[in-house]
């Protein structure tokens, strides 16, 4: 079978000919039934991956030694099989167990599952994106725990999250052009933990726009409050990561912002967002019409 979009028995297809066939008919029955789960420890999809990885893990160290598992092991080749190892894997839908297969040399390192490795990359990105939804370490432990079957150690979850707490630190600290165009400085009110406490806080963007016309986030800052004193800061950042010259930046009409921008930048050429300006129209326009009975 072949398909032009995924080429060759295409994984999407294989289950279309299955469905078509009804071949997965009594599958669903027992799923429907109860009687097979999904995921965690038991699940269906977590023992597919372990036939998947163990098969998978079997070609590579074939690859490696150039004879296939159950033939003769060539004796000028001076390495063979020594049986396997067991190795508990965490998933995004469950732990298993899987034999990683072992060379008697202990030159065979496996690219599927790496040595030391006990998570499938999946799983990391599940629990950066719980937490970055704002769980706790502690929750997102209790809800891998209940949904999927997966324990981990606080200390593993919070190594996880600090890895990406690093990357961030590395990405707002990043050079960035000497000139932009266009950028656009505002702020909006975001919800956020802090202290185990859910409160309002000012997430400052910066947003500049390269020669050609794409858009980048060059920072984000959170504080409590939005001023004039802070934007000021982020200005003077911006131009210690190379920032030199923007031809125009765009801002609301906060009071001491348009100065804090041409003292970091002086031949820049401040202008108010027209969303601001409408606003502020319609703040006039209404007054007016209160003043002359209209």
């Amino acid at each position: 079978m072949t398909d032009e979009k995924t080429g060759p028995a295409g994984g999407r297809g294989v289950v279309e000919d299955l469905v078509a066939s009804g071949g997965l008919d009594g599958l669903f029955e027992r799923i429907d039934s109860g009687e097979v789960g999904l995921t965690g420890a038991d699940g269906l999809l977590p023992a597919l991956l372990k036939e998947a990885l163990e098969r998978g893990l079997q070609a590579e160290l074939t690859e490696h030694l150039g004879y296939d598992k159950g033939e003769q092991a060539p004796v000028a080749r001076g390495n063979a099989r020594n049986g396997t190892t067991v190795k508990t894997i965490s998933s995004e839908v469950g732990s298993f167990e899987i034999e990683v297969p072992r060379d008697r040399a202990g030159s065979f390192t496996p690219r599927l599952v790496r040595k030391g490795q006990r998570r499938m990359d999946g799983l990391d990105s599940m629990i950066i994106s719980l937490y970055a939804g704002g769980m706790t370490v502690r929750e997102i432990r209790h809800h891998l725990e209940s949904t999927l079957g997966v324990e981990l150690s606080v200390g593993t979850i919070s190594r996880i999250t600090d890895a990406v707490a690093e990357a961030v630190l590395d990405w707002q600290r990043r050079p960035l052009e000497e000139f932009y165009p266009v950028v656009y400085l505002d702020a909006i009110r975001v919800k956020v933990r802090v202290d185990h406490r859910v409160t309002t806080r000012s997430a400052h963007i910066a947003v500049g726009v390269d020669m050609d016309g794409i858009k980048h986030v060059l920072g984000i800052w959170v504080q409590a409050e939005e001023g004039a004193s802070f934007w000021a800061h982020v200005c003077a950042e911006l131009a210690n990561r190379g920032v030199k010259d923007v031809l125009i930046v765009c801002c609301d009409g906060l009071t001491g912002l348009p100065e804090a921008i041409e003292a970091t930048w002086p031949d820049s050429m401040v202008q108010t967002c027209v969303v601001h300006l409408i606003r502020a129209c319609q703040v006039f326009c209404v007054s007016g019409l209160f003043r002359g009975g209209g």
